[in-house]
């Protein structure tokens, strides 16, 4: 299994680990930290040497109450970041947005993955990434990051996002955009209860069956503290086993905070399961 993207053609027979790098003052893990261009490039090279495969900017957070930021300040964010890492390292470079006026910039800027919460909806998006060679990462959300976590609502989640992330493939390629360019993500917090994000882990393989890539986000996420009790910046032993579990029932690529650890984790995952 490959991920086409842009110059780059990544393997996916093994998972992939992909390194957040987030340029902004509010995200929930590390806001603020990295909110400076130089320190942000900093931190991405820091990570590409942990053994990161994937980089993936943002500039704009979406947790739960996150305030939208204007398309300038988040063109000022992270266009300088994607253009500095791209002539540093050699690894695939993903843009965090779902504006297509950031995605359209950034990919000119250097950036070959396309990661949108909200799955190439908004007007225009679509016709961005079918005017590029880019990856796409298709994300489910239900709500916004105002909205999404005060009524989360399902009937059968595992399946609900199954059909919605088949509707916006079959959208994808409708414009041009190949299987081969596509990436699928479940969604982890956005617009979801805990017992509907342990549902969706526990039933990987029901999105496996769309025949796509699957990448999960579970790093530090309020899930993993409201099953252990941990705050935010006590939760690596979460995110680790998240990441294994998720490895091991077929995630390609994992999106992480603590490169590092994960790397080191699935290369166990890796020599045991013969991935």
């Amino acid at each position: 299994m490959k991920l086409t993207c842009g110059k780059f053609e990544l393997d996916l027979t093994q998972p992939r680990v992909m390194g957040i790098v987030n340029v902004t003052p509010d995200s929930f893990s590390d806001g603020g930290k990295f909110a400076v261009a130089e320190l942000a490039v900093a931190h991405g090279m820091e990570l590409v040497g942990h053994g990161a495969d994937i980089l993936d900017i943002g500039g704009e957070s979406t947790r739960p109450g996150a305030i939208p930021v204007p398309l300038d300040e988040e063109l000022r964010r992270v266009i300088p970041v994607i253009e500095a890492l791209a002539a540093k390292t050699c690894v695939p470079i993903s843009i965090d947005t779902y504006k297509p006026e950031v995605m359209k910039a950034a990919i000119g800027a250097g950036a070959s993955i396309v990661n949108d919460v909200f799955a190439l909806q908004q007007p225009g998006a679509l016709e961005v990434v079918a005017a590029s060679n880019a990856g796409v990462c298709l994300m489910h959300s239900q709500g916004t990051p105002q909205t999404m976590q005060l009524d989360p609502q399902y009937q059968d989640v595992v399946r609900e996002v199954h059909d919605f992330l088949r509707d916006r493939m079959a959208a994808c390629e409708a414009h041009g955009i190949g299987r081969e360019r596509i990436v699928l993500d479940p969604g982890f917090g956005f617009g979801k209860r805990s017992m509907h994000n342990v549902a969706l882990l526990r039933d990987l393989k029901t999105l496996r069956e769309l025949g796509q890539p699957l990448l999960v986000g579970l790093s530090r996420k309020s899930v993993l503290g409201q099953l252990t009790g941990n705050d935010v910046d006590a939760r690596l032993h979460a995110s680790l086993a998240a990441a294994v579990i998720s490895a091991m029932k077929g995630a390609r690529i994992v999106r992480v905070h603590d490169v590092k650890a994960t790397v080191d984790a699935l290369r166990i995952v890796t020599a045991v399961e013969g991935l």
